[in-house]
């Protein structure tokens, strides 16, 4: 009985061995699974969240093409106001700087010897008047005492001769005496345009008008304002050889075309203008096209003579999708675009760009409507394995005067836990 006991003994051992053997694996692998919570685990096999970049829908749409060129602003009439009489300045009749009407009086000239003119034409005229009386009433006494042969025919013509002379005489004593009194009324210098008057270049007291025309004042008309800029004539050509190809179409009209100015100060004048003409020819020292265009101005806020910046939309794009710029990577070999699909893989697409307009590329050809366009992230990326899927999420402007990560940055609380979520990132 004994042998037979010892004998069950060892022919057991063997599998309860290996029996223990399996459970003490079991209970490492166990050990080795929650060792990364530990303070001291290393690297393990818990899935990591899948980054969150940011994205944009594509969504095609008309978009206006705008050109934003250098410009100058410029009167629509300017008058130089001219003394056309010779004689003392007498007195100035209106406020510099203010707003005045066609035909207001703004200077006086002494009159005096133009009056005196006047009165001299006036007698010379009587006295024409008076000598071509008395030569057609002789004519009238020859005529029927030459018909009886009672004077002869050459004090006739004569006569005839002087009545002519003397009518040509009343004639120009006429003209005289009208020039007279042109010079006349030209002591009372009035305005000839409706516009704003600046400075007074003569004083009273002045003697002004004494062989050439003496400038006096300017009266510049700004309501509308003109605003004279250039464009690159191989901009404009480019231009016209997309809209014969069907690529874009007029903003308005056949050759219409409405235009924004931006002041110095980086605002949208509030008024829109618009485009009259392009000059014919291109500068040969400049290779620029001279535009004008008119833009209203009733309360007189722009002034002739300011630099500011013009945006012509001279065409728009059809079906054309805009993306932020960041969003496009620009190479020599072609734009390329992250694209997201819906199982959060990258792929890269090439596309087509246009123009810029307020920060945003115009995109022709390359992307379809729907499709997800990364715009922030990358960095992300950059540290993660190549074909790492992603979350996509809206991708929201940031704020320019950086008002959210202001308090963020200000509170020494808040960076302690992301340091701390960060730790066990570094140490693996």
């Amino acid at each position: 009985m004994p042998l037979l006991h010892v004998s069950r003994q060892s022919s057991f051992s063997p599998r309860l061995a290996t029996v223990a053997a399996v459970v003490l694996l079991v209970l490492a692998g166990c050990g080795k699974s929650d060792a990364p919570g530990g303070p001291g685990g290393g690297g393990g096999g818990g899935g990591h969240p899948a980054p969150e970049v940011g994205v944009v829908v594509a969504a095609p749409t008309d978009v206006g093409l705008v050109t934003e060129l250098p410009g100058r602003l410029e009167a629509s009439r300017i008058a130089q106001v001219r003394a056309r009489a010779s004689g003392i300045l007498l007195k100035r009749e209106f406020r510099e700087g203010s707003d005045v009407k066609a035909g207001q009086l703004l200077f006086r000239i002494d009159p005096a010897p133009l009056v005196a003119a006047t009165q001299n034409a006036q007698a010379t005229l009587a006295r024409a008047e008076a000598n071509a009386v008395q030569a057609k009433a002789l004519a009238d006494r020859y005529k029927p005492l030459v018909e009886a042969n009672a004077v002869s025919k050459q004090e006739y013509a004569t006569a005839v001769a002087s009545a002519k002379q003397a009518e040509a005489d009343v004639a120009s004593g006429r003209a005289a005496l009208q020039t007279a009194k042109i010079n006349q009324s030209y002591a009372d210098v009035t305005s000839p345009i409706a516009g704003r008057i600046g400075r007074a270049l003569v004083t009273e007291g002045a003697l002004v008008g004494q062989g050439d025309a003496t400038e006096l004042a300017v009266v510049q008309q700004i309501n509308p304002l003109y605003v004279n800029f250039t464009q690159s004539a191989s901009d404009a050509m480019k231009l016209r050889r997309a809209v014969a190809a069907g690529q874009y179409k007029r903003a308005s009209g056949e050759e219409a075309a409405t235009i924004r100015v931006v002041l110095e100060d980086g605002t949208d004048y509030p008024l829109e203008g618009k485009l009259l003409f392009s000059d014919l020819t291109v500068d040969s020292t400049t290779g620029q096209v001279t535009l004008r265009a008119e833009v209203p101005n009733p309360k007189g806020e722009l002034l002739p003579g300011l630099y500011v910046r013009v945006k012509l939309e001279q065409a728009q794009a059809t079906n054309a999708i805009t993306v932020p710029q960041q969003a496009v990577t620009r190479t020599q070999q072609g734009d390329t675009v992250s694209v997201v699909d819906k199982d959060g893989k990258i792929s890269q697409r090439s596309v087509k760009i246009s123009a810029a307009k307020d920060n945003q590329w115009v995109v022709l050809d390359g992307l379809k409507a729907g499709e997800q366009v990364m715009v922030d992230g990358f960095q992300k990326l950059q540290m993660m394995p190549p074909g790492t899927p992603v979350k996509a999420v809206p991708w929201t402007k940031p704020n320019p005067n950086g008002g959210a990560a202001k308090p963020a940055a200000e509170g020494a609380a808040p960076a302690a836990p992301a340091s701390a979520e960060k730790t066990p990132a570094e140490k693996k």
